[in-house]
């Protein structure tokens, strides 16, 4: 990874060296969503006081601001004068900007929180005292849900071409609860299976994974040629094959929205197909499957230009008007993919952060 060199700047909040390490240093990414932050930070304060008056010890709040010159600094520094803020002048992305603050965190557990995401009551002491009782888990995670109350996919499955396929091509939404073909179809996101106790998984998004000490010691911190998205799958496979394990809580929730700093990406763009995002959700599947699969980013690869290329040519001609939204959407993306694979080398190298 190479690229424009940030300049941090971390202010206020710095702990007393002689201090004992908290019990846990949650730490928060953001990028301009100053609202949320701050939402999110209350909930995260609400906490940290229920684990004193458990006896658990104290916490830590860290964040990393990626640039984002919406006043989110300023709200931190007025509202917050506990939390350690890093500033940073470019957007290091998610994992980058995590391992910032990790190489900072003094806390036993390390819990890493997106920005729109909110703890709820009690939820962190669970997850901590369940961390404690099981040493052998390296990387801990919850039930993640909308503000609807709608459960999203977190106990998830390591990515593979099929899977990925079968998601690309919506068969995985057709057999959502098909106990037959879920597991053919529906493998990803297993849904095929109603996850209802507590469970090892594969991976776990990264809207609130709660690492221990010693897998951050022994497996190191996230893959810093990723910008955004898969760098999660990629600790998580890694401290598999350091024999942690990987668990799941269901009966725990937290609410996350999702998407919030995606959406924050200042691109204009006349489709979603053509927004920044995708291309950096593509670049990142191609680093994920040469760095684990070798030839499988060739295949991923080929397969998502065939889709596209498919849905450009089915509805390019189309005498019906509204399907011709999707021939514009398949070409777009096609030339995402396309560019993806220069930029990468077809997954041999990252492209200069910021992407």
């Amino acid at each position: 990874m190479s690229g424009a060199k940030a300049t941090l700047i971390w202010s206020q909040g710095t702990p007393g060296a002689a201090l004992e390490p908290p019990i846990v240093s949650v730490i928060v990414v953001s990028y301009r969503v100053r609202e949320l932050l701050q939402l999110c930070l209350k909930s995260i304060f609400e906490e940290l006081g229920g684990l004193e008056s458990m006896g658990l010890g104290q916490g830590e709040v860290l964040v990393v601001d990626n640039a984002s010159h919406d006043g989110s600094c300023e709200m931190v520094e007025r509202e917050f004068p506990a939390v350690r803020l890093c500033r940073s002048d470019v957007n290091l992305g998610f994992g980058v900007a995590n391992n910032v603050a990790l190489a900072e965190a003094r806390g036993r557990n390390l819990l890493l929180l997106n920005s729109d995401a909110f703890l709820s009551a009690g939820v962190l002491g669970k997850v901590l005292t369940r961390m404690a009782e099981a040493p052998e888990v390296g990387i801990g995670g919850v039930q993640l849900v909308g503000r609807d109350g709608l459960r999203q996919p977190t106990a998830r499955r390591f990515h593979s071409v099929w899977r990925d396929a079968m998601v690309l091509t919506g068969l995985a939404e057709r057999f959502p609860q098909s106990a037959e073909w879920g597991k053919w179809f529906g493998g990803l996101d297993r849904r095929w299976q109603q996850v209802t106790e507590a469970t090892d998984v594969d991976w776990i998004p990264g809207a609130f994974l709660v690492l221990s000490r010693a897998l951050v010691d022994r497996v190191g911190v996230f893959d810093p040629r990723y910008f955004l998205y898969l760098e999660e799958v990629d600790l998580c496979l890694r401290a598999h094959r350091a024999g942690f394990r990987v668990r799941y809580w269901p009966d725990l929730e937290v609410v996350h929205i999702g998407g919030e700093s995606a959406r924050a990406v200042n691109e204009p763009a006349a489709h979603a197909a053509s927004s920044q995002v995708v291309l950096w959700r593509m670049r990142a599947t191609l680093l994920y499957y040469r760095k684990w699969h070798g030839f499988g980013a060739w295949a991923t690869a080929g397969i998502e230009l065939t889709l596209y290329s498919l849905r450009w040519l089915r509805n390019r001609w189309s005498f019906d008007v509204g399907r011709r939204p999707r021939a514009v959407e398949g070409h777009a993306l096609a030339r995402l993919m396309r560019m993806a694979w220069r930029d990468t080398d077809g997954g041999r190298i990252s492209p200069p952060h910021p992407w």
